[in-house]
């Protein structure tokens, strides 16, 4: 069953939302392309929560296509998904795009006019030292001048990344170059609406099995690799105060607190991005995480005619 344009399925985490995807592209012959910011690291999979075996024998894209410990970014991502779709729709198969980081869907259904940002070293050395607030601040001021917004935490919940964004702008600011233009995608938007006190409960019971079954172990074993721990701490959340425990900075205790309530409030930004995106111009037909997985299938096909 060849659908006649891509399906992008986009929910916060713990939604439900990569069971419906596989599902999907496993009734309508279609491939999965991640878009998802850390599921692109080999190695990173239980904290990322890639559940490979939700996917059966539906292929799947831009998932493990980078080394821990490099910065992968959106302008990668970009031109890496559009390369996948074309590849998909080439074989006569339907992409079904797939994920929670609402960045990099909005860019490639927009077709976002992005430009290769390299490490300004200098810069870097000269920010090094610098508080979160400070950083912050610069970022703030300089994103008035290049008319870019802040449209959530993510640039600034670590000094790392901050500096990174701080660059970014810099660059943009200094060098007002022609952008690499790749044309918007058309698709049809399936988000996983889930009820926000089960999404708190569903986040709480995932985060105690993970634990359960490695995570620290997974980042200890990246950690032992030679991985630097601020570069696993760059990647945010579990990575970042697994990391944190590991080395001594926090307890047990102290670890699974701070992170329970970081997913919870990553999960609360994930679903301003999207409702920021129906502000956009974007439609997003919201289905029941609680339906059957039959009837949720069928209600897309039936959006999809």
């Amino acid at each position: 069953m060849l659908m006649n344009r891509m399906i992008t399925i986009l929910g916060p985490t713990a939604s439900g939302k990569t069971p419906v995807a596989a599902h999907l592209a496993a009734k309508i012959g279609g491939e999965i392309i991640s878009a998802d910011s850390r599921q692109v690291y080999r190695r990173m999979d239980i904290g990322t929560g890639k559940d490979l075996a939700d996917y059966g024998e539906v292929p799947y894209h831009l998932i493990d296509i980078c080394e821990p410990g490099t910065k992968y970014n959106l302008f990668q991502y970009q031109q890496d998904f559009y390369d996948a779709y074309q590849d998909i729709q080439g074989r006569g198969k339907t992409p079904v795009l797939c994920g929670g980081t609402g960045l990099y869907i909005e860019a490639v259904l927009k077709g976002y006019k992005l430009s290769p940002v390299p490490q300004n070293q200098a810069l870097r050395d000269s920010l090094e030292g610098k508080t979160l607030p400070e950083l912050t601040q610069m970022l703030q001021e300089l994103k008035a001048r290049t008319g870019s917004n802040m449209h959530n935490k993510t640039d600034v919940d670590s000094c790392q990344r901050a500096i990174r964004a701080i660059e970014i702008e810099t660059y943009n600011l200094e060098n007002p170059v022609p952008r690499r233009e790749l044309p918007p995608v058309d698709s049809l938007i399936i988000g996983i609406d889930i009820d926000r006190e089960l999404r708190r409960e569903k986040i709480t019971r995932r985060l105690k099995a993970r634990l359960e079954n490695g995570m620290v172990d997974e980042v200890r074993r990246l950690l032992d690799e030679g991985i630097a721990p601020e570069d696993l701490i760059y990647y945010g959340l579990e990575y970042k105060f697994l990391t944190e425990y590991i080395i001594g900075q926090l307890t047990y205790d102290e670890m699974f607190s701070k992170l329970e309530i970081a997913i919870h409030q990553f999960a609360k930004r994930q679903m301003t991005w999207f409702r920021g995106m129906e502000r956009r111009g974007f439609t997003i037909h919201w289905i029941d995480a609680t339906l059957p997985m039959d009837q949720k299938i069928e209600e897309i096909l039936k959006l999809n005619v």
